[in-house]
Protein backbone atom coordinates (compact mmCIF):
# COMPACT_ATOMS: atom_id res chain seq x y z
CA UNK A 1 0.00 0.00 0.00
CA UNK A 2 1.37 3.49 -0.56
CA UNK A 3 1.69 5.29 2.84
CA UNK A 4 0.48 8.81 2.41
CA UNK A 5 1.97 10.07 5.48
CA UNK A 6 5.67 9.60 4.60
CA UNK A 7 7.54 10.28 1.74
CA UNK A 8 10.43 8.73 0.03
CA UNK A 9 13.81 9.54 0.88
CA UNK A 10 17.73 9.84 -0.88
CA UNK A 11 20.77 10.95 0.23
CA UNK A 12 21.23 14.50 -0.64
CA UNK A 13 25.14 14.48 -2.25
CA UNK A 14 27.33 11.39 -2.77
CA UNK A 15 29.88 10.45 -0.05
CA UNK A 16 32.79 7.87 -0.15
CA UNK A 17 34.59 5.78 1.75
CA UNK A 18 37.51 2.68 0.98
CA UNK A 19 38.29 -0.62 3.55
CA UNK A 20 39.16 -4.22 2.51
CA UNK A 21 36.78 -6.78 1.51
CA UNK A 22 36.56 -9.57 4.16
CA UNK A 23 36.56 -13.13 1.69
CA UNK A 24 38.60 -11.57 -1.50
CA UNK A 25 41.20 -9.55 0.61
CA UNK A 26 41.06 -6.67 -2.35
CA UNK A 27 40.87 -2.78 -1.50
CA UNK A 28 37.58 -0.96 -2.23
CA UNK A 29 35.99 2.06 -2.81
CA UNK A 30 32.28 2.62 -2.07
CA UNK A 31 30.46 5.26 -3.14
CA UNK A 32 26.70 6.13 -2.24
CA UNK A 33 25.16 8.25 -4.90
CA UNK A 34 21.62 10.01 -4.79
CA UNK A 35 18.97 7.81 -6.54
CA UNK A 36 15.29 9.16 -8.35
CA UNK A 37 12.05 7.65 -7.31
CA UNK A 38 11.17 4.38 -6.89
CA UNK A 39 14.44 2.95 -7.59
CA UNK A 40 15.13 1.44 -4.59
CA UNK A 41 19.08 0.14 -3.61
CA UNK A 42 21.18 -1.08 -6.73
CA UNK A 43 25.00 -1.89 -7.24
CA UNK A 44 26.90 -0.59 -10.14
CA UNK A 45 30.42 -2.12 -10.55
CA UNK A 46 32.31 0.80 -11.93
CA UNK A 47 35.22 -1.41 -12.77
CA UNK A 48 33.94 -3.58 -15.45
CA UNK A 49 32.74 -2.57 -19.10
CA UNK A 50 29.38 -1.12 -19.36
CA UNK A 51 29.18 -0.15 -15.39
CA UNK A 52 26.77 -3.01 -15.07
CA UNK A 53 24.24 -2.81 -12.70
CA UNK A 54 22.88 -5.20 -10.06
CA UNK A 55 19.50 -4.09 -8.52
CA UNK A 56 18.99 -5.62 -4.44
CA UNK A 57 16.97 -8.28 -5.55
CA UNK A 58 16.14 -11.45 -3.42
CA UNK A 59 16.15 -12.61 -6.78
CA UNK A 60 19.32 -12.38 -7.34
CA UNK A 61 20.95 -14.25 -4.98
CA UNK A 62 23.07 -17.36 -5.69
CA UNK A 63 24.98 -18.24 -2.46
CA UNK A 64 25.26 -17.40 1.13
CA UNK A 65 28.29 -18.71 2.17
CA UNK A 66 30.08 -16.63 4.47
CA UNK A 67 27.29 -13.49 3.20
CA UNK A 68 24.94 -12.75 1.39
CA UNK A 69 25.91 -12.71 -2.41
CA UNK A 70 24.26 -11.76 -5.32
CA UNK A 71 24.88 -12.22 -9.17
CA UNK A 72 23.53 -10.61 -12.42
CA UNK A 73 24.44 -11.48 -15.84
CA UNK A 74 27.68 -12.98 -14.51
CA UNK A 75 28.55 -10.00 -12.27
CA UNK A 76 28.61 -10.26 -8.68
CA UNK A 77 28.04 -8.57 -5.15
CA UNK A 78 29.52 -9.98 -2.54
CA UNK A 79 28.56 -9.48 1.30
CA UNK A 80 25.74 -7.22 0.66
CA UNK A 81 24.15 -7.38 3.85
CA UNK A 82 25.67 -4.78 6.03
CA UNK A 83 25.64 -1.95 3.38
CA UNK A 84 21.88 -2.79 2.67
CA UNK A 85 21.16 -2.99 6.85
CA UNK A 86 22.60 0.58 6.90
CA UNK A 87 20.08 2.17 4.13
CA UNK A 88 17.26 0.38 6.36
CA UNK A 89 18.26 1.39 9.07
CA UNK A 90 18.59 5.12 8.19
CA UNK A 91 14.86 4.42 6.28
CA UNK A 92 16.29 5.83 2.76
CA UNK A 93 14.34 4.86 -0.02
CA UNK A 94 16.61 5.00 -2.56
CA UNK A 95 20.34 4.73 -3.27
CA UNK A 96 22.93 3.95 -5.55
CA UNK A 97 25.95 2.14 -4.14
CA UNK A 98 29.61 2.13 -6.71
CA UNK A 99 32.08 -0.39 -6.42
CA UNK A 100 35.38 -0.79 -7.82
CA UNK A 101 35.58 -4.37 -6.93
CA UNK A 102 33.19 -6.80 -5.95
CA UNK A 103 32.65 -6.53 -2.30
CA UNK A 104 31.82 -3.97 0.04
CA UNK A 105 34.83 -2.97 2.93
CA UNK A 106 34.19 -5.22 6.03
CA UNK A 107 35.17 -1.92 7.97
CA UNK A 108 34.43 -3.27 11.50
CA UNK A 109 32.22 -6.07 11.06
CA UNK A 110 29.35 -3.97 11.41
CA UNK A 111 26.97 -1.47 9.70
CA UNK A 112 28.26 1.48 12.48
CA UNK A 113 30.45 3.19 9.58
CA UNK A 114 27.65 3.01 7.05
CA UNK A 115 25.89 4.69 9.24
CA UNK A 116 28.00 7.39 9.87
CA UNK A 117 29.35 8.56 6.36
CA UNK A 118 25.53 8.12 4.75
CA UNK A 119 25.01 10.48 7.72
CA UNK A 120 27.27 13.02 6.55
CA UNK A 121 25.62 13.48 3.00
CA UNK A 122 22.63 14.58 4.69
CA UNK A 123 19.00 13.19 3.42
CA UNK A 124 16.07 14.63 0.66
CA UNK A 125 12.58 14.30 0.87
CA UNK A 126 11.39 12.77 -2.24
CA UNK A 127 8.15 13.76 -4.00
CA UNK A 128 6.39 10.78 -3.75
CA UNK A 129 4.81 8.24 -1.25
CA UNK A 130 6.60 4.85 0.53
CA UNK A 131 5.08 2.09 -0.82
CA UNK A 132 4.77 -0.22 2.39
CA UNK A 133 4.06 -3.92 2.46
CA UNK A 134 1.70 -4.20 5.25
CA UNK A 135 1.61 -7.96 6.53
CA UNK A 136 -2.19 -9.31 6.83
CA UNK A 137 -1.19 -13.07 7.99
CA UNK A 138 1.83 -14.73 9.36
CA UNK A 139 4.24 -15.64 6.28
CA UNK A 140 7.09 -18.42 7.73
CA UNK A 141 9.94 -20.34 6.07
CA UNK A 142 11.76 -23.07 7.67
CA UNK A 143 15.10 -25.16 6.88
CA UNK A 144 14.34 -28.61 8.37
CA UNK A 145 18.15 -29.12 8.35
CA UNK A 146 19.04 -26.78 10.75
CA UNK A 147 15.75 -25.67 12.34
CA UNK A 148 16.58 -21.91 11.44
CA UNK A 149 13.28 -20.35 11.07
CA UNK A 150 11.68 -16.78 10.41
CA UNK A 151 8.35 -15.58 10.61
CA UNK A 152 6.67 -12.20 9.92
CA UNK A 153 3.43 -11.47 11.48
CA UNK A 154 0.74 -8.13 11.32
CA UNK A 155 2.29 -5.36 13.66
CA UNK A 156 1.58 -1.62 12.73
CA UNK A 157 5.08 -1.02 12.36
CA UNK A 158 8.55 -2.95 11.57
CA UNK A 159 9.88 -4.85 14.19
CA UNK A 160 12.27 -7.81 14.68
CA UNK A 161 13.54 -10.49 17.25
CA UNK A 162 16.42 -12.50 16.76
CA UNK A 163 17.15 -15.72 19.24
CA UNK A 164 19.96 -17.26 18.98
CA UNK A 165 21.07 -20.70 20.15
CA UNK A 166 24.21 -22.59 18.70
CA UNK A 167 24.53 -25.25 21.41
CA UNK A 168 27.72 -24.10 22.73
CA UNK A 169 28.19 -23.08 25.81
CA UNK A 170 30.24 -20.07 24.74
CA UNK A 171 27.60 -18.33 22.83
CA UNK A 172 24.27 -19.83 25.05
CA UNK A 173 21.56 -18.36 23.85
CA UNK A 174 20.36 -15.03 23.43
CA UNK A 175 17.92 -12.08 22.06
CA UNK A 176 17.67 -9.29 20.59
CA UNK A 177 14.47 -6.94 19.19
CA UNK A 178 14.13 -3.90 17.75
CA UNK A 179 10.53 -2.24 18.43
CA UNK A 180 10.64 -0.02 15.34
CA UNK A 181 13.25 0.59 12.94
CA UNK A 182 14.67 3.68 14.20
CA UNK A 183 16.18 2.22 17.17
CA UNK A 184 18.41 0.28 14.52
CA UNK A 185 21.25 3.25 14.53
CA UNK A 186 21.71 3.10 18.73
CA UNK A 187 20.81 -0.80 19.31
CA UNK A 188 21.77 -2.48 16.59
CA UNK A 189 24.30 -0.59 13.97
CA UNK A 190 27.18 -1.48 15.81
CA UNK A 191 26.93 -4.97 16.64
CA UNK A 192 29.88 -6.70 14.33
CA UNK A 193 29.85 -9.85 12.72
CA UNK A 194 31.30 -13.30 14.91
CA UNK A 195 32.80 -16.75 13.92
CA UNK A 196 33.12 -19.59 16.02
CA UNK A 197 36.99 -20.95 16.30
CA UNK A 198 36.87 -23.49 14.23
CA UNK A 199 35.32 -21.79 11.27
CA UNK A 200 38.30 -18.86 11.76
CA UNK A 201 40.46 -21.70 11.10
CA UNK A 202 38.71 -23.57 8.35
CA UNK A 203 38.46 -20.25 6.86
CA UNK A 204 42.57 -19.50 6.77
CA UNK A 205 43.30 -23.18 5.52
CA UNK A 206 41.18 -22.29 2.54
CA UNK A 207 42.26 -18.59 2.35
CA UNK A 208 38.56 -17.45 2.73
CA UNK A 209 39.51 -14.28 4.88
CA UNK A 210 41.85 -12.25 3.02
CA UNK A 211 40.93 -9.07 4.29
CA UNK A 212 40.10 -9.91 7.66
CA UNK A 213 41.69 -8.79 10.92
CA UNK A 214 40.53 -9.33 14.35
CA UNK A 215 39.07 -6.14 14.61
CA UNK A 216 36.62 -7.30 11.93
CA UNK A 217 34.80 -10.02 14.16
CA UNK A 218 34.24 -11.40 17.16
CA UNK A 219 35.71 -14.89 17.73
CA UNK A 220 34.13 -17.02 20.18
CA UNK A 221 36.52 -19.87 20.95
CA UNK A 222 34.94 -23.23 21.05
CA UNK A 223 38.30 -25.42 20.99
CA UNK A 224 41.18 -25.91 22.95
CA UNK A 225 43.76 -23.15 21.40
CA UNK A 226 46.44 -25.89 20.32
CA UNK A 227 50.29 -24.12 19.93
CA UNK A 228 49.47 -24.75 15.85
CA UNK A 229 46.38 -22.83 15.73
CA UNK A 230 48.05 -19.76 18.14
CA UNK A 231 50.62 -19.70 15.03
CA UNK A 232 48.14 -19.56 12.75
CA UNK A 233 46.11 -16.90 13.91
CA UNK A 234 49.13 -14.81 14.95
CA UNK A 235 50.76 -15.15 11.44
CA UNK A 236 47.10 -14.47 9.88
CA UNK A 237 46.24 -11.16 11.91
CA UNK A 238 50.10 -9.68 12.55
CA UNK A 239 49.86 -9.95 16.52
CA UNK A 240 51.71 -12.23 19.26
CA UNK A 241 49.37 -11.26 22.15
CA UNK A 242 46.46 -13.52 20.80
CA UNK A 243 44.72 -15.07 23.84
CA UNK A 244 41.32 -16.12 25.32
CA UNK A 245 39.15 -13.87 27.40
CA UNK A 246 37.47 -15.28 30.52
CA UNK A 247 33.91 -14.40 28.50
CA UNK A 248 35.74 -17.29 25.60
CA UNK A 249 36.27 -14.56 22.86
CA UNK A 250 39.48 -13.68 21.66
CA UNK A 251 41.33 -10.68 23.25
CA UNK A 252 41.31 -8.43 20.09
CA UNK A 253 38.09 -6.63 21.13
CA UNK A 254 35.25 -5.82 23.59
CA UNK A 255 31.78 -6.37 23.42
CA UNK A 256 29.93 -3.70 22.43
CA UNK A 257 27.08 -5.61 24.00
CA UNK A 258 26.80 -8.36 26.02
CA UNK A 259 24.41 -9.90 23.42
CA UNK A 260 26.28 -8.84 20.46
CA UNK A 261 25.71 -11.91 18.49
CA UNK A 262 22.34 -11.81 18.69
CA UNK A 263 21.97 -8.22 17.70
CA UNK A 264 24.49 -8.85 14.56
CA UNK A 265 22.35 -11.47 13.40
CA UNK A 266 19.31 -8.66 13.73
CA UNK A 267 21.29 -6.50 11.76
CA UNK A 268 21.67 -9.67 9.08
CA UNK A 269 18.30 -9.80 9.13
CA UNK A 270 17.44 -6.43 8.03
CA UNK A 271 20.22 -6.33 5.17
CA UNK A 272 18.72 -9.77 4.00
CA UNK A 273 15.59 -8.56 3.91
CA UNK A 274 15.87 -5.68 2.23
CA UNK A 275 16.40 -7.65 -0.62
CA UNK A 276 12.57 -7.68 -0.30
CA UNK A 277 12.83 -4.41 -2.37
CA UNK A 278 9.83 -2.38 -0.39
CA UNK A 279 9.47 -1.41 3.47
CA UNK A 280 7.75 -3.61 5.60
CA UNK A 281 4.94 -3.00 8.36
CA UNK A 282 5.10 -6.16 10.15
CA UNK A 283 6.67 -8.03 12.97
CA UNK A 284 9.48 -10.71 12.18
CA UNK A 285 10.77 -13.12 14.72
CA UNK A 286 13.56 -15.22 13.41
CA UNK A 287 14.76 -17.61 15.39
CA UNK A 288 18.66 -19.34 14.72
CA UNK A 289 18.40 -17.02 11.64
CA UNK A 290 21.32 -17.09 8.85
CA UNK A 291 21.67 -15.59 5.37
CA UNK A 292 20.37 -19.05 3.59
CA UNK A 293 16.83 -19.15 5.60
CA UNK A 294 17.06 -15.21 5.09
CA UNK A 295 17.37 -14.53 1.57
CA UNK A 296 14.70 -17.73 0.87
CA UNK A 297 12.41 -16.24 3.12
CA UNK A 298 13.30 -13.02 0.91
CA UNK A 299 12.30 -14.73 -2.39
CA UNK A 300 8.74 -16.00 -0.56
CA UNK A 301 7.63 -12.82 1.01
CA UNK A 302 8.73 -10.76 -3.12
CA UNK A 303 7.17 -13.34 -4.53
CA UNK A 304 3.75 -12.71 -2.26
CA UNK A 305 3.96 -9.87 -2.95
CA UNK A 306 4.18 -9.80 -6.70
CA UNK A 307 1.31 -12.29 -7.23
CA UNK A 308 -0.61 -9.55 -4.71
CA UNK A 309 0.40 -6.69 -6.44
CA UNK A 310 -0.63 -8.64 -10.10
CA UNK A 311 -4.26 -9.75 -8.34
CA UNK A 312 -5.21 -6.64 -6.59
CA UNK A 313 -8.45 -6.43 -5.83
CA UNK A 314 -9.87 -2.03 -5.35
CA UNK A 315 -11.92 -1.65 -2.54
CA UNK A 316 -15.39 -0.20 -3.64
CA UNK A 317 -17.68 1.24 -1.24
CA UNK A 318 -20.81 0.07 -2.26
CA UNK A 319 -23.12 1.80 -0.04
CA UNK A 320 -21.84 5.91 -1.56
CA UNK A 321 -24.34 7.41 -3.57
CA UNK A 322 -23.32 6.85 -7.02
CA UNK A 323 -21.77 9.36 -9.46
CA UNK A 324 -24.35 8.32 -11.85
CA UNK A 325 -27.57 6.31 -11.50
CA UNK A 326 -29.43 4.33 -14.09
CA UNK A 327 -31.58 7.58 -15.56
CA UNK A 328 -28.23 9.23 -15.45
CA UNK A 329 -26.28 6.78 -17.35
CA UNK A 330 -28.95 6.76 -20.27
CA UNK A 331 -28.32 10.27 -20.44
CA UNK A 332 -25.21 9.32 -22.16
CA UNK A 333 -25.75 6.15 -23.51
CA UNK A 334 -28.00 4.84 -26.13
CA UNK A 335 -28.68 1.46 -24.82
CA UNK A 336 -31.82 0.44 -22.99
CA UNK A 337 -33.14 -2.29 -21.51
CA UNK A 338 -32.90 -5.27 -22.25
CA UNK A 339 -29.63 -4.77 -23.46
CA UNK A 340 -28.29 -1.99 -20.89
CA UNK A 341 -26.04 -3.75 -18.31
CA UNK A 342 -25.00 -0.97 -15.98
CA UNK A 343 -26.96 0.08 -13.43
CA UNK A 344 -24.54 2.80 -11.43
CA UNK A 345 -21.18 4.44 -11.68
CA UNK A 346 -19.18 4.49 -8.77
CA UNK A 347 -16.34 6.48 -9.61
CA UNK A 348 -15.65 8.64 -12.62
CA UNK A 349 -12.49 10.47 -13.32
CA UNK A 350 -10.84 11.92 -16.56
CA UNK A 351 -8.76 8.58 -16.85
CA UNK A 352 -11.17 5.96 -14.86
CA UNK A 353 -14.24 4.82 -14.19
CA UNK A 354 -15.83 1.97 -12.00
CA UNK A 355 -19.54 0.52 -12.81
CA UNK A 356 -21.58 -1.74 -11.14
CA UNK A 357 -24.34 -4.67 -12.78
CA UNK A 358 -26.53 -6.44 -10.23
CA UNK A 359 -27.23 -9.56 -12.18
CA UNK A 360 -30.65 -11.00 -11.18
CA UNK A 361 -32.24 -13.96 -12.30
CA UNK A 362 -34.72 -11.88 -14.47
CA UNK A 363 -31.96 -11.25 -16.83
CA UNK A 364 -33.43 -12.32 -20.74
CA UNK A 365 -30.06 -14.42 -21.46
CA UNK A 366 -30.69 -16.78 -18.58
CA UNK A 367 -33.54 -18.08 -20.60
CA UNK A 368 -31.59 -19.87 -22.74
CA UNK A 369 -27.97 -19.87 -21.35
CA UNK A 370 -28.49 -22.48 -19.33
CA UNK A 371 -31.52 -24.02 -18.09
CA UNK A 372 -31.18 -25.69 -15.19
CA UNK A 373 -27.85 -23.90 -14.66
CA UNK A 374 -27.76 -20.06 -15.30
CA UNK A 375 -24.52 -18.16 -15.94
CA UNK A 376 -24.02 -14.89 -17.26
CA UNK A 377 -22.39 -15.09 -21.40
CA UNK A 378 -18.61 -14.06 -21.17
CA UNK A 379 -19.59 -11.61 -24.19
CA UNK A 380 -22.44 -10.16 -22.05
CA UNK A 381 -19.44 -9.43 -18.96
CA UNK A 382 -17.19 -7.82 -21.25
CA UNK A 383 -19.60 -6.16 -23.26
CA UNK A 384 -21.54 -4.65 -19.62
CA UNK A 385 -17.43 -3.76 -19.23
CA UNK A 386 -17.46 -2.00 -22.02
CA UNK A 387 -20.83 -0.04 -21.47
CA UNK A 388 -19.19 1.05 -18.32
CA UNK A 389 -16.08 1.96 -20.44
CA UNK A 390 -17.95 3.82 -22.90
CA UNK A 391 -19.29 6.25 -19.90
CA UNK A 392 -15.51 7.54 -19.58
CA UNK A 393 -15.14 7.30 -23.25
CA UNK A 394 -17.84 9.80 -23.64
CA UNK A 395 -17.18 12.18 -20.22
CA UNK A 396 -15.05 13.95 -22.65
CA UNK A 397 -17.25 15.23 -25.12
CA UNK A 398 -19.40 17.92 -23.59
CA UNK A 399 -22.75 16.20 -25.74
CA UNK A 400 -22.60 12.37 -25.02
CA UNK A 401 -26.44 11.74 -26.42
CA UNK A 402 -24.87 12.91 -30.01
CA UNK A 403 -21.94 10.06 -30.23
CA UNK A 404 -21.87 6.34 -30.16
CA UNK A 405 -19.18 3.82 -29.19
CA UNK A 406 -18.30 1.82 -31.64
CA UNK A 407 -15.58 -1.46 -30.47
CA UNK A 408 -12.40 -1.95 -32.62
CA UNK A 409 -10.59 -4.82 -30.80
CA UNK A 410 -9.95 -6.50 -27.73
CA UNK A 411 -7.05 -8.17 -26.80
CA UNK A 412 -5.79 -10.48 -23.91
CA UNK A 413 -10.01 -11.45 -22.83
CA UNK A 414 -10.00 -13.69 -19.76
CA UNK A 415 -12.35 -15.23 -18.06
CA UNK A 416 -11.60 -16.39 -14.25
CA UNK A 417 -15.02 -17.19 -12.43
CA UNK A 418 -18.39 -18.39 -13.79
CA UNK A 419 -21.16 -15.01 -13.04
CA UNK A 420 -24.69 -16.31 -11.82
CA UNK A 421 -27.66 -15.21 -10.73
CA UNK A 422 -26.95 -13.16 -7.47
CA UNK A 423 -23.96 -11.24 -8.34
CA UNK A 424 -23.01 -7.79 -8.11
CA UNK A 425 -20.45 -7.16 -10.94
CA UNK A 426 -17.27 -4.38 -10.57
CA UNK A 427 -16.15 -3.32 -13.54
CA UNK A 428 -12.98 -1.28 -13.17
CA UNK A 429 -11.91 0.61 -16.20
CA UNK A 430 -8.63 2.80 -16.89
CA UNK A 431 -7.72 4.93 -19.46
CA UNK A 432 -4.18 4.04 -20.88
CA UNK A 433 -3.21 6.71 -23.02
CA UNK A 434 -4.88 10.21 -24.26
CA UNK A 435 -8.22 9.64 -26.48
CA UNK A 436 -6.82 11.08 -29.74
CA UNK A 437 -8.99 11.17 -32.88
CA UNK A 438 -11.77 9.80 -30.71
CA UNK A 439 -9.78 6.11 -30.18
CA UNK A 440 -9.81 5.31 -26.87
CA UNK A 441 -7.46 2.66 -25.29
CA UNK A 442 -8.90 0.52 -21.89
CA UNK A 443 -7.91 -1.98 -19.73
CA UNK A 444 -10.87 -3.39 -18.06
CA UNK A 445 -11.28 -5.88 -15.18
CA UNK A 446 -14.53 -7.29 -13.52
CA UNK A 447 -15.07 -8.63 -10.15
CA UNK A 448 -17.28 -10.03 -7.71
CA UNK A 449 -17.14 -10.46 -4.09
CA UNK A 450 -13.80 -9.33 -4.90
CA UNK A 451 -12.51 -12.01 -6.83
CA UNK A 452 -11.73 -11.43 -10.30
CA UNK A 453 -14.23 -12.92 -13.13
CA UNK A 454 -13.11 -11.38 -16.32
CA UNK A 455 -10.31 -8.80 -17.50
CA UNK A 456 -9.81 -7.59 -20.95
CA UNK A 457 -7.87 -4.72 -23.01
CA UNK A 458 -10.18 -2.72 -25.46
CA UNK A 459 -10.26 -0.44 -28.32
CA UNK A 460 -13.37 1.66 -28.91
CA UNK A 461 -14.26 4.67 -31.29
CA UNK A 462 -16.69 7.78 -30.51
CA UNK A 463 -18.42 8.86 -33.42
CA UNK A 464 -20.76 11.41 -34.02
CA UNK A 465 -24.48 10.44 -34.51
CA UNK A 466 -24.16 12.96 -37.75
CA UNK A 467 -21.34 11.52 -39.15
CA UNK A 468 -22.36 7.73 -39.64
Amino acid sequence: MINLDIKQKTIAKEVTLSGVGLHTGKSVTMTFKPAPEDSGYSFVRIDLEGRPIIEADANYVVTTKRGTNLEKNGVNINTSEHVLAALVGLEIDNCIIELNASEPPIMDGSSKYFIEILETAGFIEQEAFVEEYVVKEIISYKDEKTGSEIMIMPSDKYELTTMVDFGTNILGTQNASITKISEFKKEISDSRTFSFLHEIEMLLDHGLIKGGDLNNAIVYVDKELSPDIMDKLRVAFGKDDIAVKPNGILNNLTLNHPNEAARHKLLDVIGDLALIGTRIRGKVIANKPGHYVNTQFAKKVSKIIKIEKRNKVPVFDLTKKPVKDVNAIMEVLPHRPPFLLVDKILELTENHVVGLKNVTMNEPFFVGHFPGAPVMPGVLIIEAMAQAGGILALSVVPDPENYLTFFLKMDNVKFKKQVTPGDTLIFDLVLEEPMRRGICIMTGKAYVNGILVAEAELMAKIVKTKNL
